[in-house]
């Protein structure tokens, strides 16, 4: 009684209702139509006047056919979102009763939803010049983006075929990647927003991300990212030494109200780098959510969000060359349990010991093979252990297919995954050889006389003229120490029969010795991203630098009936850290390029001299 007692709402308006206006409309008689369309398109319109036209508008739904296109597009450009509460509920409703009426429109309404999921272009003009982008200071972003999600989760209770007419859509307004890093975060955390509610969309959505970080990946190599932050070092220390002393009043980081802003120390210095690294947080953060319940483990959660990442670890990942840090979605997932570490190195090896997959991604499956192995400290040595021994096994049965055939010669053409694999052998024995004899010498020595690397190395395919040179040496050097293998005789032929290749060029013709026949490169190399890395880093095995003293250690075979009690530096204790460290670790690219100091866990090559 007393809602309908109460007045109506006073309102500014002209003409009749809008039955009437329609109704005129369709008579030919377009004046107040048009004076409608003005109304609405006026960017002075108030709350009641909005509030008032949209509960007509819910009334009249049957008359806005396909014909009313334009005066449909007007009300989805009307400023709703940025209004009171009663104006955002109104036309939620009004956006129910539309698509349930008139299926017509649901493009232009997802459309409209979309178009929000960033933040809103503000005109900036810098000498007639104009770098508009987006507004960050808006303070009610996040209320917007839940408004969003509201609508169109409304939307899709009305219209169930909504995912299929979404995802073209979602793809279409996928920001460039030269919009500004608010941008790309605002954009990507709403489609993993959307995940949630529509879970069929999940694996097409984070295959559309995981596409875009890649290409963001591939266009930003790891030395050029090393190249900037060290230019930025250094203009930054002559900067810091010529303001010494008079302004010490800045802070790591800087507080703005309850908000921690992060510090410009972790900004990346490569524009595209600092978009990839905030884009990564954001995927390793979805990525912990989705499998964690109330803090813990939800076992099937994870099992669900792993089967889609490995999808699009096949169909993206795997056939990319030389990403350096996408791929790190699933060395995170595989840290939460080891079952699913144990189930994705099954993946890679039925990958590479399947003849019907192509050459390349069998040498790229060895590749993952051997640097999760090595890098993972989540995978125990019993793993690695299991994993070796399936390698190897398979390794010498390859041997005896083709060692006394008319193939038996080395040729990375024919025998290119058998390289790979050997490679993958040789460098997780490198990073684990410590473990894996670790407790008890006589028994772990026993177990990698097992492996028969003798056979493998004195083969007719000559897997030591294959591999990188950095793995070989160091592989070389551990296992003369251990009198497992002498590899140097066959080194120092390989290096005898090196013939350097001539390239013409228009500068000229240029001399090359090809040290990666295989092209091969190492998938979890160190991570340089430095906001995401903090989640990497306490699942990584950094390789720890040699000092003199350990090089020297390697040059001395350990002799035979040594007890496992006596003490061996190189053995059980810590890389000692004193002066004198020489870097030498197995690095992806050629081996005589020198890598930069900055690269944290693969320092440069060096090569142990020969006994």
């Amino acid at each position: 009684d007393e809602f309908i007692s109460s007045p109506p709402r006073k309102t500014v308006r002209f003409g009749g209702t809008l039955s009437e206006i329609l109704l005129k409309y369709e008579k030919g008689d377009t004046a107040d139509f048009e004076l409608l369309k003005h109304q609405l398109s006026d960017p002075d319109i108030k709350d009641a006047q909005i509030i008032n036209w949209l509960h007509e508008f819910r009334t009249s739904v049957a008359y806005l056919t396909k014909e009313l296109e334009q005066l449909v597009n007007i009300l989805l450009k009307l400023p709703w979102l940025r209004r009171s509460r009663e104006v955002v509920e109104e036309y939620l409703g009004f956006l129910g009763n539309l698509v349930s009426a008139q299926t017509v429109h649901l493009r232009p309404c997802l459309r409209m939803i979309v178009l929000q999921f960033v933040p809103p272009r503000i005109t900036i003009r810098e000498d007639d010049v104009d770098i508009s982008d987006s507004d960050d200071d808006d303070e009610n972003l996040s209320e917007n983006f839940n408004t969003c999600h509201r609508a169109l989760q409304t939307v899709a209770r009305y219209v169930p075929s909504t995912p299929q007419f979404l995802m073209p859509i979602l793809v279409e307004y996928f920001p460039f990647i030269n919009k500004s890093e608010r941008t790309l975060e605002c954009y990507v955390h709403n489609l993993l927003r959307v995940t949630v509610y529509l879970p069929t969309l999940r694996l097409q959505i984070l295959e559309l991300i995981i596409e875009k970080l890649l290409k963001l990946d591939v266009s930003t190599p790891q030395q050029d990212i090393e190249d900037a932050e060290e230019t930025a070092n250094n203009s930054g220390s002559e900067e810091k030494s010529t303001e010494e002393g008079l302004f010490d009043m800045e802070e790591d980081e800087e507080r703005k109200g309850n908000k921690v802003v992060p510090s410009s120390s972790e900004r990346m210095a490569h524009p595209l780098a600092e978009r990839l690294d905030i884009l990564m947080t954001i995927l390793f953060s979805y990525i912990k959510d989705v499998c964690h319940v109330d803090g813990k483990l939800n076992i099937n959660n994870t099992k669900d969000l792993y089967r889609d990442l490995v999808s699009v670890f096949d169909k993206l990942i795997l056939p990319t060359h030389a990403s350096c840090h996408v791929q790190y979605f699933m060395f995170y997932i595989c840290s939460f349990k080891l079952g699913l570490a144990e189930a994705f190195l099954d993946h890679l090896w039925k990958k590479l010991q399947d003849p019907n997959n192509p050459s390349v991604i069998r040498q790229t499956a060895g590749s993952y093979i051997g640097s999760l192995l090595a890098r993972a400290k989540f995978i125990p040595v019993v793993t690695v252990k299991a994993c070796l021994d399936l390698l190897v096994n398979w390794m010498h049965k390859y041997i005896d297919n083709q060692d006394r055939g008319a193939n038996a010669y080395c040729d990375v053409a024919l025998h290119g995954p058998f390289y790979s694999t050997c490679q993958a052998v040789f460098y997780t024995l490198i990073f684990r050889h410590k473990q894996l004899l670790d407790g008890n010498l006589r028994k772990g020595l026993s177990y990698l006389q097992s492996l028969n690397f003798e056979r493998i190395v004195m083969c007719q395919l000559n897997p030591l003229k294959i591999c990188i040179p950095s793995v070989v040496n160091l592989f070389a050097a551990i296992t003369r120490k251990y009198q497992l293998v002498f590899c140097y005789t066959i080194i120092e032929r390989n290096n005898r029969q090196f013939i350097p290749v001539v390239r013409s060029g228009t500068g000229g013709d240029l001399v090359q010795t090809c040290t990666n026949p295989l092209d091969s490169f190492f998938p979890f190399d160190p991570y340089i991203l430095k906001r995401s890395k903090k989640t990497i880093d306490p699942l990584y095995q950094f390789w720890e630098e040699l000092s003199a003293e350990d090089l020297e250690n390697l040059k001395k075979p350990i002799k035979k009936g040594t007890s496992e009690d006596e003490d061996d530096d190189f053995l059980k204790g810590e890389t000692p850290q004193n002066d004198g460290v020489v870097g030498i670790a197995p690095n992806s690219y050629e081996s005589n390029t020198r890598s930069p100091v900055s690269s944290i866990g693969s320092p440069s090559d060096c090569y142990v001299p020969f006994p």
